[in-house]
């Protein structure tokens, strides 16, 4: 019997989701390369491993017991992974990082050129997902490491599966239509009135905000929700309301914008995030030294200690 990793993967995916649409989605692959791979696997056992039941799917006693040795192999090839990389010393190591925009523009373009420099044998390859994903992205193996949010106003649950490091913390600031701004610094209050273009609550960024608005007494009046920073200001630009942005997201700032500091600081720390069994890879470790001096170099350096 020739059991492909891959495959197993699939199927420990399935298990955790339900259905195979869920399991495409997490592992980035349509439903039908999903069901295709699942349908070989099953061959390849030469027994049935699961059955529909409605729109979910159900694991057979069968597809339970290899999911179970599914687990233990997954784990063996990410520990010999760890054990070649010990032994090349990060010689040549490729490592699969989740983004989202303002982190891809604003903080990996230095971290990376300097990391290239300094160890020229590691590559870090991206993949931009909502930060809501990337975390998931991480625990399901589909990504080596990820960036993830998390703000005071909302702390994000955790996923006590994973490991997370602190490398920057930023301030969100009131961006506005260019020669609007009621005085060069602002409390959330003094928007009220405003005309907001926000991300939806499903978001982190969209969340945090309402709560951050509430705490001062108001709820914002939403006219646009979009979830990009770099949307959101490109519809401030054309006067069509005001928006926040972060530290990084300013590198997206189009012309027709003005930034106005909150006089009580909203703020976000972005981490890190790593399977706990990938602690010791020092391809890892070294990307995160990388990735904090970057974030000290633009005057975003934090404590490794994640606020909650």
């Amino acid at each position: 019997m020739d059991l492909s990793v891959h495959r197993l993967r699939m199927l420990r995916e399935l298990h955790r989701r339900g259905t195979i649409t869920a399991a495409a989605a997490a592992l980035h692959y349509t439903a039908s390369a999903v069901s295709q791979q699942l349908a070989q696997l099953e061959r390849d056992v030469g027994a049935k491993l699961f059955e529909r039941l409605g729109r979910r799917v159900q694991l057979t006693e069968l597809g339970m017991v290899l999911t179970e040795h599914a687990e233990q192999i997954l784990d063996a090839v990410e520990r010999a992974t760890l054990a070649l990389e010990e032994a090349q010393e990060t010689s040549s190591v490729r490592l699969t990082a989740g983004v989202w925009a303002s982190v891809a523009s604003g903080l990996l373009p230095t971290a990376l050129t300097a990391l290239a420099a300094d160890h020229p044998g590691i590559e870090v390859r991206t993949r931009e997902l909502a930060p809501e994903e990337t975390a998931d992205a991480v625990r399901d193996g589909s990504l080596d490491f990820s960036f993830v949010l998390d703000y005071t106003d909302a702390p994000t649950p955790w996923d006590n599966g994973l490991e997370r490091v602190a490398v920057a913390v930023e301030r969100l600031y009131a961006a506005v239509p260019a020669a609007t701004a009621p005085a060069s610094t602002v409390s959330l209050a003094e928007l009220a009135d405003q005309r907001w273009i926000l991300a939806s609550p499903r978001s982190h960024f969209g969340r945090a905000v309402r709560v951050a608005c509430q705490r001062f007494g108001f709820e914002p009046v939403i006219n646009h929700e979009v979830e990009e920073q770099a949307t959101a200001m490109a519809m401030v630009s054309s006067g069509l309301g005001i928006t926040l942005v972060s530290d990084l997201g300013l590198t997206l700032r189009p012309s027709g914008v003005d930034i106005v500091t909150l006089t009580t600081p909203v703020l976000r720390t972005v981490s890190v995030a790593y399977r706990r069994t990938a602690l010791r890879r020092p391809a890892l470790q070294l990307v995160i030294h990388a990735v904090r001096a970057a974030a000290a170099e633009l005057g975003l350096g934090a404590s490794e200690t994640v606020p909650g």
